[in-house]
């Protein structure tokens, strides 16, 4: 994100002024707070977020430690650590009041691609944070750098597609951690204390500069290229990964909030889930798991695929062109088809837009090869 090596300078000027009241743990008498005592797990960590002016207790002398983080919070949090940084207008969040005490947060961790809405243009400032959340929202916060898989946790497959690389990472560099018998609990709520502990270790691992801060468009000169995609079968997911291997681009797989299995997805069944949204388009609103990919405003060029549904785009990437200003972007569809070509499907999304410069899209078979994709990614002249 443009903000990022600012915003990982500011951390480590804070950790490095705030450093003796870090060596003061090792004799950590009175934490300050009646409800956590000084050999609380998590009591050094309460004592550190609160001196270094990242997280405040509920009130002079208590911090509940056993509390839920709601996105208001971490929004909050995040957003003084970096310095709370000038923003310009209010939230764009129905729900966001214009003098809640996270409405500047909201602004800029929207703006930044740190903390999304949801689909329905909502914020969810009082909705508790999961652990699968908060992993993904640090991530996004350190740049998106890349994780090692490392060892699956027994509960692996319930993590959302969004969180999985944020959940390597954050294991990897042991921000987060995994519970007893080898999970994760990504749908667990995030306690205060959790939360204070998480955050610590992040800090620290920023002021350690174990985690680089990647170089950033605007440092390189680069043009930045996303692919974003929806894929019901895999073909557009094959095709997608092609255009980023052709352009050097990063992907974002569009993820219903609640996935299609198959039996939704077919199209020969009347009762089936795709089928009815068909017959009945105010049932096409999908909500997605995540609306607005990290680094959002840093793009360049976007690419978005999809499969055709009845001679239109599949509809859950609906709910991602709603959600994003594409202005000063190049937009460029693609479509996987075995015999619809792509139709209106482009022009429906750029009007659905309103915004950003739509270039003519392209169809591609089903087992397109990556030279076919190549050849057409280098026909554009993008760079």
């Amino acid at each position: 994100m443009k903000t990022c090596k600012r915003i990982g300078a500011l951390l480590l000027a804070l950790i490095l002024t705030c450093s003796l009241s870090v060596m003061a743990f090792a004799s950590l008498e009175d934490t300050g707070f009646s409800d956590v005592d000084a050999d609380d797990w998590f009591a050094e960590s309460a004592v550190y977020v609160r001196d270094n002016g990242v997280m405040n207790g509920t009130s002079d002398t208590t911090f509940n430690p056993n509390g839920t983080t709601s996105r208001g919070q971490i929004a909050a949090i995040l957003y003084r650590a970096a310095g709370s940084p000038a923003v310009s207008g209010a939230a764009d969040f129905p729900d966001v009041a214009a003098g809640a005490y996270y409405a500047d947060a909201a602004s800029w961790a929207a703006a930044n691609g740190i903390v999304t809405g949801y689909s329905d243009g909502t914020f969810g400032p009082g909705d508790p944070i999961t652990r699968q959340q908060l992993a993904a929202i640090l991530w996004r916060y350190a740049g998106s750098p890349a994780a090692e898989s490392g060892t699956d946790y027994a509960d692996e497959r319930t993590i959302a597609s969004y969180a999985v690389t944020a959940v390597d990472w954050a294991r990897d560099t042991g921000v987060i951690t995994g519970r007893d018998g080898n999970v994760f609990d990504p749908n667990g709520r995030a306690t205060r204390a959790q939360a204070a502990v998480i955050l610590h270790r992040y800090l620290e691992l920023l002021g350690s500069g174990a985690e680089e801060t990647p170089e950033t468009p605007e440092d390189s000169g680069e043009t930045r290229v996303l692919v974003a995609y929806y894929s019901a079968t895999g073909n557009t997911e094959e095709v997608a990964d092609a255009i980023a291997e052709a352009t050097g681009g990063d992907v974002f797989e569009i993820t219903p909030a609640d996935p299609y299995t198959s039996g939704d997805l077919d199209w020969t069944d009347e009762n089936s889930r795709v089928v009815y949204e068909y017959e009945n388009p105010e049932a096409r609103d999908v909500e997605l798991a995540q609306s607005t990919p990290a680094d959002w405003t840093d793009y360049d060029v976007v690419f978005i695929g999809y499969p055709i549904w009845w001679g239109i785009a599949a509809w859950p990437v609906d709910g991602f062109v709603e959600a994003n200003d594409f202005t000063g972007k190049t937009v460029i569809p693609f479509c996987t088809s075995s015999s619809s070509g792509l139709g209106e499907s482009g022009d429906l999304l750029a009007e659905l837009a309103a915004s950003g410069d739509w270039q003519e899209g392209q169809r591609f078979r089903s087992g397109a090869s990556q030279a076919d994709v190549t050849a057409w990614v280098e026909s554009l002249n993008l760079a």
